[in-house]
């Protein structure tokens, strides 16, 4: 069974940084790209970053490109979301999902379900002072 769980969310301050891990189980990182979505209250659901399964191609909404770093372990088949320089209007529920098909479509379409083999329940990220 297709399965991943997010990680690592909490409270920071503006400016601060935040690292969200996502384990995977039931396959392999080799099978999937791995992509980040967050969706804030009352917003829709947007597409943050993505990484091939191959793990040489990585993505970025525009809104955090410069800030936030998405990488792999494959030893530990995990994903991790390094967020820098976190603003209020990142305050989001995150959540990671394995996509089907590339990371330009999965980002393109926010994160469409029909592109999301298994998606998990999401982790919040609040950036107050």
């Amino acid at each position: 069974q297709l399965q991943v769980v997010e990680s690592g969310g909490g409270l920071a301050q503006p400016g601060g940084s935040l690292r969200l891990s996502c384990g995977v189980s039931g396959f392999t990182l080799d099978d999937y790209a791995i992509a980040w979505g967050r969706q804030a209250p009352g917003k829709e659901r947007e597409g943050v970053s993505c990484i091939s399964s191959t793990g040489y191609t990585t993505r970025y909404a525009d809104s955090v490109k410069d800030r936030f770093t998405i990488s792999r372990d494959n030893a530990k088949n995990a994903v991790y979301l390094q967020m820098n320089s976190l603003k209020p209007e990142d305050t989001a529920v995150y959540f990671c999902a394995a996509i089907i098909g590339t990371c330009r479509v999965a980002l393109t379409t926010d994160l469409n379900n029909k592109y999301l083999a298994v998606w998990g329940q999401g982790t919040l990220v609040n950036v107050s002072s």
